[in-house]
């Protein structure tokens, strides 16, 4: 089996193909959607890699949380016309990001303002994630403008910032490092 070039010069001219062949340009907003997913799904793999994600089943969680990001990747960057189903992605993968969410959240104090990003390193981590999450989302509302997009889609990817904030907060709380809220007059 003869191995292929990862490089193929077809996009040398600033375009790119989508799943089925069209060619777009680089900062379509479909290839915007997708790619910042792609970034997401990466970041994902910067949390994964920690051997401190302290949680029970977290370290599936995670990996099913970009095995799902492909799947979205996947649907967006096919255009297709018509409404159209992300395949891999049901209505009880929301819900359990949300059962995971209210779960982590039991367990944290209230809050008492406006939390600044970081602390630990994880909770870095997780921060990043969550604001690639929020822009992600952003790019498919603009696209859902455009072309139908899946409503379980932004559901799901709505979902996982607020996944990623809880977990941040846990992990904060878990190492001992106190949260550092926002104060408006530093």
């Amino acid at each position: 089996m003869t191995k292929s070039n990862i490089y193929t010069l077809t996009g040398d001219k600033g375009t790119t193909a989508l799943v089925g062949g069209k060619r777009v340009d680089k900062d379509n907003i479909r290839v915007e959607a997708y790619g910042t997913i792609d970034e997401l799904n990466a970041n994902i793999g910067l949390l994964a890699h920690n051997s401190k994600l302290d949680y029970p089943g977290m370290h599936e969680l995670v990996r099913k949380i970009q095995n799902k990001l492909f799947n979205i990747g996947a649907y967006l960057a096919t255009d297709s016309e018509g409404e159209n189903h992300v395949f891999g992605l049901t209505e009880a993968d929301v819900k359990e990001i949300e059962a995971k969410i209210d779960e982590i959240d039991a367990s944290l104090p209230p809050m008492q303002g406006f939390i600044l990003p970081g602390g630990s390193r994880l909770s870095a981590i997780c921060d990043i994630c969550r604001t690639v999450t929020r822009r992600a989302e952003r790019r498919i509302v603009t696209l859902a403008r455009e072309a139908y997009v899946d409503p379980l889609v932004l559901q799901f990817v709505n979902r996982l910032s607020d996944f990623f904030f809880v977990f941040a907060r846990f992990n904060n709380i878990q190492n001992q490092v106190q949260e550092i809220y926002w104060d408006k007059n530093l």
